[in-house]
């Protein structure tokens, strides 16, 4: 059964023993995943680079591995009670996968955020022995409204992340890595995980301290959604007032308490760093374009977290692919994102006086030979002198956005930049 959230004085460790424990009751239902060598990573950071691939889990993500040990676990009484989880999708399909498997009912939480992909895929694998509950905003307000309903049912809340139990079964990621690698030859100098509620990087952590103390951990955060940062600069966790919900699957208000204390007591191997939305959409798209990796936001997490750190000639490297769970829709977003993020798109309010020529005028002046419009709106109001227009441009390259600026400077035609993350750019551009 889940542990409950601890106090310091309360903590009881994670060891590889448990973790070791917790494979070998899994086994059964969970094959462990392929550590894929990636050559082109390889060549660009000049180590060796391998990506763990839990994004082909029957669930596409780790998540099973902490809610199958967790139910599992549970006594006949429990079991009879059922099960209540909240998840921004993955958990969910962990929870509703084994449900299914152990013949529990359980009753899932999602918030309205959640992509229609997995709210589908939750159905899939729960069938009839599940009951799919669409509310909040967030994880955070999902997971307040399981709490509730368990509490008044009497029935077991499945932590997504918050509990020893479910850290132990993402642990299984780490034994397997390393038996991976031992299998191959090498031992592992660095591993670059996504952190949401913190209970995949603790459980790797946590059997690593034990099995192969001198791995580097590098936890890596959406910095839309940066709990676990928040929380070493605060000495405890805290709750973010707003958080990005891009990265639906890292997209966690407060880092989890259990996770938090194993993070804190590992402080001299784990390495924090935050990646932007747009990168992590630049490495989605790399891998889908070069490896044929269907990544979801927080499964290309750590690979954006490589171009963050000081990666050494030649050193062992493993990037937790953590899951694939992304609905197609949303590609259209991610290039956006992401061509935002390398400098090449953006967009201007032109005001174009009211005389003949004026929009030749821009396209022959300012813009350069290989620019591109991408976006044209014009919102001429009667009666005026000038006409406003939004114009989204892509460039070839990001430096020649300075000498597109020094031309719109030189040009009486007014260009005013819609700077990205500002109110004007959000409600016009993604509006």
């Amino acid at each position: 059964m889940s542990s409950p959230t601890p106090t310091s004085e309360a903590f009881t460790p994670v060891h590889a023993a448990d973790i070791q424990a917790a494979q070998a009751r899994i086994s059964s239902v969970i094959e462990p995943t392929p550590l894929q060598y990636c050559p082109r990573l390889s060549e660009q950071y000049g180590a060796q680079v391998y990506l763990k691939r839990e994004d082909l889990q029957d669930v596409r993500s780790y998540k099973i591995r902490g809610a199958y040990y967790n139910i599992s676990g549970l006594s006949e009484e429990a079991r009879a009670a059922g099960v209540v989880a909240a998840s921004a999708g993955n958990h969910a399909q962990g929870v509703a996968y084994a449900c299914r498997a152990l013949d529990i009912q359980g009753k899932i939480f999602v918030p309205k955020p959640t992509p229609k992909q997995k709210r589908d895929r939750i159905r899939v694998h729960g069938g009839d022995n599940i009951e799919l509950v669409v509310t909040g905003n967030t994880f955070d307000e999902a997971a307040q409204a399981a709490r509730e309903d368990a509490a008044a049912r009497g029935a077991t809340i499945v932590e997504p992340f918050d509990s020893r139990d479910t850290v132990i079964g993402q642990g299984t990621v780490a034994a397997e890595i390393l038996a991976q690698l031992t299998g191959l030859g090498h031992e592992l100098d660095t591993i670059l995980v996504p952190v949401g509620g913190g209970g995949l990087v603790a459980g790797i952590a946590s059997y690593f301290a034990d099995m192969s103390p001198r791995t580097g951990i590098v936890g890596v955060e959406p910095r839309g959604a940066a709990s676990l940062h928040a929380a070493m600069q605060a000495g405890s966790p805290v709750t973010l007032e707003a958080i990005d919900p891009f990265v639906d699957g890292a997209a966690v208000k407060r880092i989890g308490a259990f996770p938090f204390e194993v993070i804190e007591r590992n402080q001299g191997r784990t390495h924090l760093v935050l990646a932007d939305e747009g990168a992590v959409c630049t490495e989605m798209l790399g891998l889908y374009q070069n490896e044929g990796i269907i990544a979801e936001p927080a499964g290309a997490l750590s690979v954006a977290g490589l171009n963050l750190m000081n990666i050494q000639p030649d050193s062992t490297v493993v990037c937790v692919i953590s899951g694939g769970n992304n609905d197609v829709l949303r590609y259209a977003e991610i290039m956006e994102r992401s061509l935002v993020h390398r400098g090449l798109r953006h967009y201007f309010l032109v005001n174009f006086p009211q005389e003949p020529g004026q929009l030749r005028t821009f396209l022959t002046d300012i813009l350069g030979p290989d620019d591109d419009i991408v976006l044209f709106e014009y919102l001429k109001k009667n009666n005026r002198e000038t006409g406003a227009a939004l114009v989204g441009l892509e460039l070839s390259r990001a430096s020649d956005l300075d000498p597109l600026l020094e031309r719109m400077a030189d040009s009486p035609i007014e260009c005013r930049r819609l700077e990205p993350g500002s109110q004007e750019y959000d409600f016009i551009v993604s509006g």
